[in-house]
């Protein structure tokens, strides 16, 4: 389970201001007591879909990582400008733009080089 604490939404809260679709998933995360997996499982049947396993959040995460791991969007993502990236998520259509946000935040939790990780030894094969 990965949560953030008040204080970490409060931080993205600032820094994804300017998105209004993060702000809606930050208020859903917020809801959802921190919990990235729950609120990922709540906005994904508020869009539509329908989330079938516990590890939703994560098979959404994999699915964006070809796009989260390419070089300038990983350097912005180690960097932590999420606002970039989340904007870049949305605009890649790879998820519904209410969902992109958790995605982005999840990576960042998880780590972006761990995450990135797997992808590049892949690459380099």
């Amino acid at each position: 389970m990965v949560c953030l604490s008040s204080q970490a939404i409060a931080q993205y809260r600032s820094q994804l201001a300017s998105l209004p679709e993060a702000l809606w998933a930050l208020d859903c995360i917020e809801d959802c007591e921190g919990d990235l997996e729950d609120a990922a499982l709540t906005l994904g049947i508020q869009v539509g879909q329908q989330p079938d396993c516990t590890d939703w959040l994560a098979g959404l995460a994999k699915r964006c990582r070809a796009v989260l791991c390419e070089a300038p969007w990983e350097a912005e993502l180690r960097q932590g400008n999420l606002a970039t990236v989340v904007s870049h998520l949305m605009d890649s259509q790879m998820c519904h733009p209410r969902l992109a946000p958790v995605i982005v935040l999840y990576v960042q939790a998880l780590g972006v080089q761990a995450f990135c990780e797997p992808l590049h030894l892949k690459l380099n094969y």
